[in-house]
């Protein structure tokens, strides 16, 4: 796993224990209780910061606090989600959108494959299964469960977060993650008798496992144990590499590569293709600029060596084969390019330059190097071989995306999904040696996807730059009138929004809207450059961006301000949060998800350090300026009416802390902006998004829909009434 992939959501009163000593009551804040329907009081605290000879007011700063260590806290979330469920339980269509969506989601699905030795391993979901089963075939015998983890707890929320059999397939090591949180413990398996094994690895966080060549254990990369009560807020450092040897105990582990005159760098390790070379990928936050270490498996008198110093580009491995390692680099090429170096320690070759799509997937697989490419942010699969010779192209079924393609150089056969925003996801299997391939998996849904269209169309942004976005649509929407319309955007860290499927989009376009994706800078669309034109002091763009696609959409008549909702996660929600706080007059309603909330502290907490590559660190003057000037917290604007908000977020975040959703909350509900709710649903035993199980996904998305179509006004009709 490269580091980029580490990197890139009760019964209620009202907070009486939150409103004593702490502080004073907000004193433009309702006064009514839970009970009808009003916001709950929130206390504030006279809390001032000096920024650069500026003071910053933070009356909300106690909301910072875990909610498992503070009851104060705790009470404030059990009395706004009593608001938050009272007014949920008055939308008309909120039991029929979850009765649909239950309907939607009730098909077969299935992961990527992993072919090791004899053996292949598969996620399979039956249609309605909190958590994907995982299956084993080996040969061309039956699968089998391997693991189910719907049996781990009584409400769904601990998940296989990852697996990663041995180069044999015989043993499995598999990483448990419990209630969405991104701390993950690691257990063995004998894959033939099902026996798991003595081993438990703990405090692996932002890492993958990578096997030794002969199976005897595998490196992985983990955080010194937090102090108790701090596992979901302290910031993450000090993290390094070991090898765990099969059947010893953690306490055991060898520590193999660590920086402890840099706390801040992170690692991840890979073994090479031969198992000969242990490949360190060293980084500092979310930029992609890395440094690689090569360390000799095989000889430990050999000096480690640094192949590449500075973190200033991307060099991310790819594999071993004909005696040299290949890397992805952005390096003289924002688009990416392949390279290479001989094992014996030569000097970088050039493989394949730069092209006009940007490179978004390599592997070398059955001897040949495939490379994914996203143009126009659609895929494209090339096949090269090992000296960069064009080898053809493999055919896809249709205008989406990939994923996959995983293998080992002297593999033949590979597998990889197909998607796009009509289309579930189907796995292929690829013969690298014939270049035959055949579906491996294909779902049966109750929905048609050509009952639907998707389409592409280019709108300007405010400094005239061409951005393109995707409608989704049902086939019989009559166009020549406006709908209720929810616009999607990330615009950050260099993740590109492609066409991907989530039956919770469908069942918006199914219930009669139109659900856009907008791929706006900051992401990764159109390479470095686009990346770029959207972070630090220009993250500005990314909301002209944002607002502009807007603005199109109504100018062009798919929509009208009474009709547009706007939903993002993580920095989307960020980007939710800003675009309401500089057009409030654009939106009937909004969805912030997960969101980084205050740009002013979002550094001060676990991954939070991470994103100043992004986002610029407040501790500079500059950096501060431009956090400030659209900081969501910070930027509300009493006296503005604002769309109805419904902000979203999980106890056990601890990826982007709730407090972050929390004070923003706090803030719009003392604000004077208008009569449209602004409430916020606080999710149980979730986190930022992975591992959530599948009932407490379609309850979340059968809230926020009601609540937008109650605000754009789309009565629910689907598409086979």
């Amino acid at each position: 796993m490269t580091a980029s992939k580490i990197l890139a959501g009760v019964a209620a009163a009202l907070c009486i224990a939150a409103c004593g000593d702490r502080g004073t009551q907000n004193e433009g804040a309702p006064e009514e209780t839970a009970a009808s329907g009003k916001y709950p009081e929130t206390m504030t605290v006279d809390q001032t910061d000096i920024y650069h000879g500026r003071d910053v007011a933070d009356p909300y700063r106690w909301l910072e606090d875990d909610v498992r260590e503070s009851e104060a806290v705790a009470d404030w979330v059990a009395a706004q989600n009593a608001v938050t469920e009272a007014y949920l339980g008055t939308l008309a269509h909120r039991d029929a959108i979850a009765a649909r969506l239950s309907a939607f989601w009730d098909y077969e699905k299935f992961g990527l494959p992993t072919k090791k030795g004899d053996y292949t391993f598969f996620g399979r979901n039956d249609g309605l299964q909190n958590q994907f089963v995982l299956y084993v075939q080996k040969g061309d015998g039956d699968p089998r469960v391997l693991i189910d983890p719907n049996t781990w707890s009584d409400d769904g929320a601990t998940a296989l977060a990852a697996y990663y059999p041995s180069p044999d397939g015989r043993l499995l090591a598999y990483m448990i993650q419990d209630g969405g949180s991104d701390w993950r413990t690691v257990r063995l398996m004998d894959v033939e008798s099902g026996a798991i094994l003595s081993d438990e690895i703990e405090w692996v966080k932002f890492s993958g496992l990578s096997w030794a060549k002969n199976g005897s254990g595998f490196f992985y990369s983990r955080y010194p144990a937090p102090e108790e009560g701090e596992e979901f807020q302290s910031l993450n450092v000090n993290q390094a590499v070991n090898f765990h040897q099969i059947g010893t105990d953690q306490a055991n582990d060898a520590l193999v590569y660590a920086r402890p005159d840099n706390p801040e760098h992170g690692f991840a390790a890979q073994v090479s293709s031969t198992g000969e070379t242990l490949v360190i990928t060293v980084w500092k936050g979310t930029d992609e600029k890395y440094e690689v270490i090569l360390i000799d498996m095989t000889d430990p008198d050999v000096e480690n060596l640094t192949l590449v110093e500075g973190f200033h580009s991307d060099y991310s491995y790819i594999a071993t084969a004909g005696g040299k390692h290949y890397f992805r680099t952005d390096d003289g090429a924002p688009k990416g390019r392949i390279v290479a170096v001989p094992v014996e320690r030569g000097q970088w070759e050039d493989i394949l330059p730069e092209a006009e799509g940007v490179l978004t997937g390599v592997n070398i697989v059955g001897g040949k190097i495939v490379v994914e490419y996203m143009e126009d942010v659609k895929s494209v699969v090339r096949l090269y071989e090992l000296d960069g010779a064009s080898a053809g192209e493999v055919a896809l079924p249709g205008l989406g995306s990939v994923s996959g393609f995983g293998g080992d150089p002297d593999e033949f056969i590979t597998f990889y999904n197909f998607e796009s925003f009509n289309q579930p996801d189907t796995i292929y299997r690829l013969d690298m040696a014939s270049g035959e391939q055949s579906v491996f998996r294909q779902p049966e849904t109750a929905f048609n996807p050509d009952d639907y269209v998707v389409e592409q169309v280019f709108y300007q942004s405010k400094d005239g730059t061409r951005v393109p976005m995707f409608v989704t649509r049902r086939k019989d929407l009559d166009m020549s009138v406006s709908h209720p319309t929810l616009l999607f955007g990330y615009g950050g860290f260099n993740v590109s929004v492609t066409p991907s499927f989530q039956i919770t989009r469908l069942q918006w376009v199914d219930m009669g809207g139109v659900y856009v994706v907008a791929n706006i800078r900051g992401g990764g669309e159109y390479g470095k450059a686009w990346h770029n034109a959207g972070r630090l002091q220009n993250k500005q763009n990314v909301f002209d961006d944002f607002i502009a696609a807007g603005e199109h959409l109504i100018d062009n008549g798919v929509t009208s301000p009474e009709q547009l909702s706007i939903f993002g996660g993580s920095n989307g929600g960020l980007l939710v949060g800003a675009v309401v706080n500089q057009r409030p007059d654009l939106f009937a309603a909004a969805i912030p998800a997960v969101g980084v909330m205050d740009m002013l502290r979002f550094n001060q907490f676990t991954a939070g350090r991470f994103w100043v590559d992004d986002y610029g660190d407040p501790a500079n003057k500059d950096d501060f300026e431009t956090l400030l000037a659209y900081s969501p917290y910070h930027n509300i604007e009493s006296g503005a009416d604002y769309p109805a908000i419904l902000v979203t977020t999980a106890d056990t975040d601890d990826r982007v802390v709730p407090g972050h959703s929390f004070k923003y909350t706090a803030a719009l509900q003392a604000a004077d902006i208008g009569d449209e709710p602004h409430l916020i649903r606080i999710e149980t035993r979730a986190g930022h998004g992975s591992g959530k199980p599948t009932d407490k996904i379609i309850e979340e998305y059968a809230d926020m829909w009601a609540f937008l179509a109650e605000h754009t006004g789309l009565e629910p009709t689907f598409g086979d009434e």
